[in-house]
């Protein structure tokens, strides 16, 4: 009998203390089992967040609010996270998170991916559905929601 072995795992973390926890575990799994640890964000680019009637942002303006929000997100987890003998990559993304951390564990052969279970508002989950819902249902290989 073959024993399930993760050669990839990943780790979709957006700052919040559940993400960071997942990625906590993620972690523990990569080292315990030798894999490596893909630890990606994903941030939505904001649609009319100048207001109505406003002008949108400059290019410039809007790429800094972005990478500004990815790199909050990969600080608060990184500082959190006990990397010692753990091969690990961190990863940003700009897009539909479901959607786009599916896509990427679909590109990187993932064989596990760890997320945080994350209480939305009750009006953006019954209009969007959770990321993690999505996750659960969408993703290419087995998925790990982990309670805070």
């Amino acid at each position: 009998m073959k024993t399930w072995a993760p050669k990839i795992i990943v780790a979709a973390t957006d700052g919040s203390e559940g993400s960071v926890r997942a990625s906590q575990v993620a972690a523990n799994i990569a080292r315990a089992w030798g894999s490596k640890l893909l630890l990606v964000t994903v941030v939505r680019p904001p649609e009319g967040w100048w207001g109505i009637g406003g002008a949108p942002p400059t290019a410039t303006a809007l790429t800094k609010a972005l990478d500004d929000a990815q790199q909050e997100a990969l600080d608060s987890t990184l500082g959190a996270l006990d990397l010692e003998d753990v091969d690990y990559e961190t990863v940003e993304e700009l897009g539909d998170p479901a959607a786009t951390i599916v896509g990427f564990c679909e590109q990187n052969n993932a064989d596990l991916l760890v997320i945080g279970r994350r209480g939305a508002g009750l009006i953006e989950r019954f209009i969007l559905g959770s990321v993690a819902d999505r996750l659960v249902h969408y993703a290419p290989c087995p998925v790990m929601v982990v309670p805070l």
